[in-house]
């Protein structure tokens, strides 16, 4: 939100994304309609970062194209930096970056470098700040050898690259990264967060990232929300979407000679193996080791132990499901 544009009642100042009761239903002839975004509302503040999690069909591509304008809700209110967003979408657009992770905005037929070069024209970005920004962009994003490739030939990784900095190209104060490591490498992948890192950091940036790739939940966001069926079902910091999703440490015991069973005070053994040699249990996310570990040392001569963290991906998944606490294999 601008510090011209005048704050909605109730909703702090600082609030760049009002979404009440949103509702988005595509109709079909002869058969149901499609309720895709169903009683969504949420908030977000200027510089964060809301990672939008959900299995395929949750809404979240519907719920990203309502906020830029494309899709217009069919019930509700939406509001992005003071406006409606599809009252107001070319205005909008010289603030926003969009990325949808399997569809490009950049020119088929020409080099990704002209394609870059237009579309900073078509922003009207002032040339000595788009040679800066592409040169950066071209640099972090490993994009100089691809610069004179026509976009149509680009690998679907090199694409993605492309499209970011396509996204990033005018200096946007919001970004809607939807997928945006898709078909990225490793090092890729992490030369695109530290990237996106510093840029939310030096910049205040604020970013809606939709992904399957938790690691980049992790590693960029402080809040997620998690909608299923087009409605939220959690919206709070990762701490908390542990705790609702049942999360759990594991640690696994090898001992020198086997027992039938193994018993330490706030632990579950939850598995037995190797005729009793190495057991496996359970204790919750928050929950120290040391007392669990220091009894069965007590009782028992270890030859081996590790405690293993939570997969984020299991947490979610059960959270889904709405299952009890998930053990890391």
């Amino acid at each position: 939100m601008t510090p011209e544009t005048p704050a909605t009642p109730g909703i702090p100042g600082d609030t760049v994304i009002v979404a009440e009761h949103l509702r988005r239903v595509f109709p079909r002839r002869g058969r149901p309609d499609v309720v895709a975004v169903d009683d969504l509302s949420f908030t977000v503040r200027r510089g964060e970062v809301l990672g939008l999690l959900g299995p395929n069909g949750a809404g979240k591509s519907t719920t990203i194209k309502m906020l830029t304008g494309i899709l217009v809700p069919t019930a509700g209110r939406l509001e992005v930096a003071g406006v409606d967003p599809t009252r107001h979408r070319t205005a909008l657009a010289r603030r926003m970056g969009v990325l949808f992770g399997q569809r490009t905005t950049l020119w088929w037929d020409l080099p990704l470098g002209d394609s870059l070069d237009l579309l900073g024209r078509v922003h009207r970005v002032p040339p000595d700040r788009l040679r800066r920004t592409r040169e950066l962009l071209v640099d972090v994003l490993d994009l100089g050898p691809l610069l004179g490739t026509p976009v149509r030939q680009l690998s679907l990784g090199q694409r993605v690259r492309g499209d970011l900095a396509a996204a990033l190209l005018h200096g946007p104060d919001l970004l809607y990264l939807d997928e945006p490591t898709i078909g990225l490498d490793i090092t890729s992948k992490r030369r695109l967060r530290e990237l996106l890192t510093t840029l939310i950091a030096e910049s205040g940036v604020t970013l809606l990232l939709t992904t399957h790739d938790l690691s980049d939940v992790e590693a960029l966001c402080r809040r997620v929300l998690v909608i299923d069926h087009g409605t939220a079902i959690f919206d709070g910091d990762l701490a908390a979407l542990h705790v609702a999703g049942g999360s759990a440490r594991t640690l696994v015991v090898d001992l020198v000679a086997p027992v039938p069973s193994l018993e330490a005070p706030g632990a579950t053994t939850v598995r037995t193996e190797d005729d009793g040699r190495r057991h496996w249990l359970r204790l919750p996310q928050d929950a120290s080791t040391a007392p669990v570990i220091a009894a069965i040392a007590a009782a028992h001569e270890i030859a081996d132990l590790s405690v293993r963290e939570p997969e984020i991906e299991d947490v979610v998944a059960r959270l889904y499901s709405g299952g009890g606490p998930a053990v890391s294999d």
